[in-house]
């Protein structure tokens, strides 16, 4: 079971602001659009990264309709990325619910995920911030990039260093974004926007790297897909190395690393009784401490006790 989210009680308020902004459409939209940006964002996404900008934005007392922008657009980008992934994955369940491109034709979820990707751009412009509208840009082009590497990749991430830069693309990118624009939207010093910029890394690595422990541990009926189903899938994830990194001989890992068909059951079966999930735990954990340590020099507020409990709900997620 998860830990309770006390770290939401600050802001809740302004995260029902956030939901009603992602929500507001004009008067030119498809029904349809609307119907699926209602689908996707009744299906029980945790609402990480704009809590992390709102806290954020809050601990330096900056404006919070900029920060309700700010957080509208930055899990609109979320939820449009996750619409393509799906598409390009073959998805067709995601948290349990069934993902757009199960009920649509390709066409029209590629233009839904275009059409949420400038609902998302709409609201980034509502800052009325350059710096925003940049980083935005760039954090949009580095997922992008990030899927494009692993689509034409000609062999498989087996490296920790390979796998890091891709979460880094995937996930670890919108929490930088969250924390340090937030930051810059509060008019702090450089060096603060840049000390929220590593905590976002921080906090997004050990994000994605928590989800890949919970994609081998968790039940199928917790996590709404199969388990292992990254693996299924050919993508190899940080458990899957540690345990590679033990047993380079493994008949399942060499039929993995060379594109073979391997006994899968019996791979994550063996990854579980081994050392590898408590292996990527730690190296979670070790960000989620680098990540504490930067907002102990942070201000002494609600706000920032709050983020050190969101820190801590990301790591122990799997319990």
């Amino acid at each position: 079971m998860n830990p309770p989210q006390h770290f939401l009680t600050p802001i809740q308020t302004y995260l029902s602001e956030v939901e009603n902004r992602m929500r507001q459409l004009d008067d030119h939209h498809h029904q349809e659009l609307g119907n699926a940006l209602e689908h996707l964002l009744s299906s029980g996404g945790k609402r990480i990264r704009p809590a992390v900008a709102l806290l954020t934005g809050r601990m330096y007392g900056g404006d919070i309709q900029r920060l309700v922008s700010l957080s509208s657009a930055i899990e609109l980008l979320h939820t449009a990325t996750l619409v393509h992934d799906d598409l390009i994955d073959g998805s067709l369940l995601r948290r349990g619910i069934a993902t757009l491109n199960a009920k649509w034709s390709p066409a029209a979820t590629v233009l839904t995920g275009d059409f949420i990707f400038a609902q998302a751009a709409r609201w980034a412009a509502e800052t009325e911030s350059v710096y925003l509208m940049k980083q935005f840009s760039m954090t949009l082009a580095t997922i992008v990039n990030g899927e494009i590497n692993q689509l034409f990749s000609t062999h498989r991430y087996s490296s920790r260093e390979e796998y890091y830069t891709r979460i880094y693309a995937k996930t670890a990118s919108l929490f930088e974004l969250a924390a340090s624009a937030a930051a810059h939207l509060s008019e702090m010093p450089a060096e603060t926007v840049e000390a929220m910029r590593k905590f976002g890394y921080d906090l997004g690595m050990a994000f994605q790297i928590v989800d890949d422990i919970l994609d081998f541990t968790g039940a199928q009926e917790t996590i709404g897909k199969p388990v292992a189903s990254d693996l299924r899938q050919g993508l190899i994830t940080l458990p899957f190395i540690c345990y590679m990194e033990k047993n380079p001989e493994d008949d399942e890992v060499q039929a993995v690393l060379l594109g073979e068909k391997p006994n899968i059951d019996k791979l994550v079966n063996d990854i579980r009784n081994s050392g590898a999930v408590s292996d990527a735990f730690q190296i979670a954990r070790s960000y989620i401490d680098d990540a504490n340590r930067i907002l102990d020099n942070q201000p002494e507020c609600q706000e920032r006790d709050a983020l050190k409990e969101l820190s801590e709900y990301v790591v122990m997620r799997h319990i």
